[in-house]
């Protein structure tokens, strides 16, 4: 009898067994439940799946002009919901607009002064650039040095006949006070407050467009400016061109610059814009702008 007791409960103790494990085999715990749920993806958040989008605002030199919208036009083939705005205003203004906050980005065609980078303003330089001394295609001089250009615009050498050409006034022109270009060439040339201009222009096109109409004409441009209606002539027997400007040689050139203010953050479609222009991938577009990239 008593062996009967202890293998019936033998064999209740092994139907309990049994019935345990078949339960565990058939229903996941409530920990492995949750790490399935918490391997499940969860979605990105909005603000990393959205298109960079916005207005970016610049001004200021205007010989930067072709430049900028090079560089406009292909962010735009990154970014089409990003709309560059450009405003030819001149360096002083350019960065003036960058200090007050009206451009997100000022443009100057010339380096910053110790007063402006104390005051906060930021240099970004994004290419360099040759200012060519250009005349009128009849002209027949060729080639001027640093020290005859100088005399020219300080009224020291008056008539052509004096460098080898015809005898004729020299008209001399320059840009505004305020322009980049004026700026950078005066203080290359040694001529800062010395210059005896015949007429100021407001903008390189109208300088370049009053040169070529004048045959006794002399001023100054940037490189990318510069078309078949005028003729730069060389420095110091240096032509005006990319190569001469990159490796150095080419006497009167100077820097394109952004400019940012130290402390203010820009908006993200204004970073980006200022990214894509200081990085290697926008050499090929600013050499095509006519100048040459400072990063690439």
């Amino acid at each position: 009898m008593k062996k009967i007791a202890t293998a019936a409960l033998a064999l209740v103790l092994a139907l309990g067994l049994l019935t345990a494990c078949g339960a565990n085999s058939t229903a996941p715990s409530s920990s492995a439940a949750a790490q399935e749920s918490s391997s499940t993806p969860a979605s990105e958040p909005a603000s990393e799946t959205e298109a960079l989008s916005g207005v970016v605002n610049t001004s200021g030199s205007t010989s930067m002009e072709s430049v900028v919208l090079a560089l406009s036009e292909a962010f735009k083939e990154l970014y089409p919901d990003v709309t560059v705005n450009y405003s030819g205003t001149g360096s002083g203004a350019g960065i003036e607009a960058a200090q007050t906050g009206t451009s997100d980005i000022g443009l100057s065609s010339r380096e910053l002064t110790e007063e402006e980078t104390a005051a906060g303003a930021v240099s970004n330089v994004v290419a360099k650039d040759g200012v060519a001394v250009i005349v009128n295609p009849a002209n027949g001089v060729e080639d001027l040095t640093v020290e005859q250009i100088a005399d020219i615009f300080s009224g020291k050498i008056t008539n052509w006949s004096e460098l080898g050409g015809e005898d004729m006034e020299i008209a001399v022109y320059g840009r505004e006070a305020g322009s980049g270009t004026r700026g950078a060439f005066e203080e290359i040339v040694g001529v800062v407050d010395a210059c005896q201009l015949t007429n100021e222009y407001s903008s390189t096109g109208d300088l370049v467009g009053n040169v070529a109409g004048n045959e006794n004409a002399i001023g100054y441009a940037s490189l990318s400016a510069v078309d078949d209606t005028v003729k730069a002539v060389k420095v110091g027997g240096v032509a005006c061109t990319e190569d001469t400007i990159k490796d150095g040689s080419y006497a009167i050139q100077r820097p394109f610059v952004m400019v940012t203010m130290e402390g203010v953050a820009l908006s993200d479609a204004a970073q980006a814009f200022l990214d894509f222009a200081m990085s290697p991938d926008a050499a090929s577009i600013i050499a095509a702008a006519g100048a040459v990239s400072a990063n690439g």
